[in-house]
């Protein structure tokens, strides 16, 4: 049976970070990924994803914050352009359940610039936007655009130059922990290792729930729409940020990127169905819910020109999932609820420390497993 000293189940973006780093550590690492890599399954593929510091918890803040020395560090070693900074503003309506304050104090504490607009100061420096009175917004000029598929790629690649060996179309079907180590079981072999991360999302519980070790997990088909403006260049990257609106129903969006449209999208729209009940089919009510709200507060969107699906699995609270499982500390979860994309990876790089070294130096105490069911803390 062959050795490492380190294997990773999933190759999604959280993965891959982490592949990369143990590889960058000087590990031996085995990934397996069940599908072809770059596929459309999960919730790594497309091109753009919000990168910011811009949370109303300073957990996420600090996070974010060395996820932003990782971009750089990680654009440096491949060579690679992955972020793209547009600016970003968060729209908070004053009588919906986020405060305006919570993000006011997070960013203040951790020392990142910010400021908090009217409606009028909106409206004046961006005219694409009709955002209502009453509605408190906060604006960070560090928050931008990560390109998804090409960071993922990225660091498969570099992850394969450092000597990982990536297994794709290698479904994990069991882990057996023991005293010398972990078998990690696949449709073609095994192999035994030190350590064992699951970077696999909406499968997490189909290892965990046979080892006693489930984690609460609500997996749904999400979807993006792209929409065409009849003048793309009012929605250029260098006039327009990135945005979100958080409300009862929370929405975000973005500048032209790539390509002359606008992709915006409803985050968590409770869709529920599981991976094998996925149907890769777009919600037309979702669509039509979208584009009447995305009109409202950008009448110029234009008319929807496709939409895209992806699988999340969110934890009750929203809350990361990152560490081991007290039950076999040999076996380490990361689970992103849904909006770790920006984390990728800081979010690699601690696990790959905590695999390698034990700790890192990082605060994940927030995120520990186990803490799913409390209560959020602005995620």
């Amino acid at each position: 049976m062959q050795e490492f000293d380190v294997a990773v189940v999933g190759m999604g973006a959280l993965g891959s970070a982490t592949a990369y780093h143990l590889a960058r550590k000087g590990a031996s690492v085995v990934a397996f990924e069940q599908f072809e890599l770059g596929h459309v399954r999960g919730a790594s593929h497309d091109t753009s994803r919000i990168v910011r510091t811009s949370y109303g918890a300073p957990q996420y803040v600090r996070l974010a914050q060395s996820a932003y020395r990782d971009w750089a560090d990680l654009e440096r070693e491949t060579g690679e352009r992955l972020l793209t900074i547009t600016g970003g503003v968060v729209f908070i309506p004053a009588e919906g359940p986020f405060d305006a304050g919570d993000f006011v104090r997070a960013l203040t504490e951790m020392q990142v610039e910010f400021e908090l607009l009217t409606p009028a100061e909106v409206r004046s420096r961006w005219p694409q936007f009709d955002i209502p009175d009453g509605v408190d917004t906060i604006y960070t000029a560090d928050s931008g655009i990560a390109h998804a598929a090409r960071t993922v790629a990225t660091l498969q690649m570099h992850a394969r130059m450092r000597g990982a060996v990536i297994r794709d179309n290698t479904p994990v079907t069991a882990l057996t922990p023991g005293a010398d180590g972990t078998v990690v079981h696949t449709e073609h072999g095994d192999v035994r290792v030190r350590k064992v991360v699951l970077a696999t999302d909406a499968w997490t519980n189909e290892l965990l729930e046979p080892l006693g070790a489930a984690i609460p997990l609500i997996p749904m088909q999400e979807q993006v729409t792209y929409f065409a403006p009849e003048d793309p260049a009012d929605f250029d990257q260098q006039g327009f940020p990135v945005w979100i609106w958080e409300d009862h129903e929370c929405f975000y969006g973005f500048p032209t990127y790539g390509e002359p449209t606008i992709k915006a999208a409803r985050d968590r729209s409770d869709n529920v169905m599981t991976p094998d009940e996925r149907t890769f089919t777009p919600s037309q009510r979702l669509t039509d819910e979208l584009a009447a709200f995305v009109g409202g507060v950008i009448p110029k969107r234009g008319p929807v020109l496709r939409t895209v699906t992806c699988q999340y699995a969110i934890t009750p609270n929203r809350n990361f999932v990152l560490g081991p499982l007290p039950e076999h500390p040999d076996i380490l979860v990361a689970l992103g609820a849904g909006h770790a994309f920006k984390f990728t990876p800081a979010i690699g790089r601690i696990l790959a420390e905590l695999a390698v070294d034990g700790s890192t130096e990082d605060d994940i105490s927030t995120f520990a497993v186990g803490s799913t069911m409390n209560p959020s803390d602005g995620a």
